[in-house]
């Protein structure tokens, strides 16, 4: 069975085996997690009872359970099956260091199994899932990113690269996002060159997001702060060439002809150069 139809079975909320009741119907003393508690379970008692707890809601036992498989049956099916379950429990859990370390070594150990693609998306997850405020580090965006490219590079015909590819995209415009925090906050301190500096990175780097119209046009604004007339009109130009109908381009056309200027590329600087590819369809 795929790792795609075991989790749409757990999360379906399937009927309990026979074998999981029995393991909780045992003695109220019952400690599983004693030494020797679980030695006298087969593999599948074992395996079932994580599912139970899965469906339950018990995510950490869960995990627990399938880590007990991978102990004392190394060698089995049943643990394989079970250090992909176990990574999953763990992710359900929010315990992201150990799902990561789970789907990792299902990696190491089966690396052209048919899980090995889920398991390398988990992985991914592992990072993509703790991305949540703008004005945090972003180093987990990074690793995100290069964890999400294995999965599009190495699966491309799985069922999990699409996912993949529409996160990729998510995170890659969360880093756009935080040059232009950076960028606005030195913009509005009247930090120029610094504001210019963020900016640039997002039209030169992440020019496929949707940060790129705006980035254009606090160019527009700090340039022409600067005196900088050249670079300012190129970058209204490159704005009014490809997002001609956002707010941005109305703001950045009114800014240039409030000083009688008009959207054009002019100069020899890095905007005329993206300008001059861009015409001729190599930009964007």
């Amino acid at each position: 069975m795929s790792g795609r139809s075991r989790i749409t079975k757990l999360k379906a909320g399937l009927a309990t085996s026979a074998v999981a009741l029995v393991l909780l119907s045992g003695c109220n003393t019952f400690d599983s997690r004693a030494a020797g508690a679980l030695d006298a379970y087969s593999a599948q008692e074992i395996f079932e009872r994580g599912e139970y707890e899965l469906e339950t809601g018990q995510a950490d036992d869960a995990a627990f359970y399938f880590g007990e498989i991978e102990r004392l049956y190394p060698y089995s099916e049943w643990a394989k099956r079970a250090l992909i379950m176990q990574a999953f429990s763990y992710h359900r859990d929010q315990d992201y260091p150990n799902s990561r370390a789970a789907a990792q070594r299902y990696i190491d150990f089966y690396p052209v199994d048919e899980d090995a693609a889920y398991a390398q998306y988990l992985l991914a997850l592992s990072y993509y899932d703790q991305i949540d405020e703008v004005g945090r580090d972003q180093g987990l965006t990074f690793q995100a990113l290069q964890a999400l490219r294995v999965v599009i590079e190495r699966y491309p015909d799985s069922e999990y690269a699409r996912s993949s590819v529409l996160k990729f995209d998510l995170a890659f415009d969360h880093l756009a996002a935080k040059e232009m925090e950076i960028g606005r906050y030195y913009l509005k301190r009247d930090h120029f060159a610094a504001s210019i500096n963020r900016f640039r990175i997002v039209v030169e780097d992440f020019q496929t997001t949707s940060h790129t119209p705006e980035a254009l046009h606090r160019l527009v604004e700090a340039y022409l702060s600067l005196g900088l007339i050249e670079e300012a009109q190129t970058a209204g130009a490159i704005l009014g060439y490809n997002y001609q109908s956002t707010e941005w381009y109305e703001d950045s056309f009114a800014l240039l002809t409030g000083q009688g200027l008009e959207p054009r590329s002019l100069g020899d600087n890095w905007l005329s150069a993206i300008y001059r590819q861009m015409v001729r369809g190599e930009w964007l």
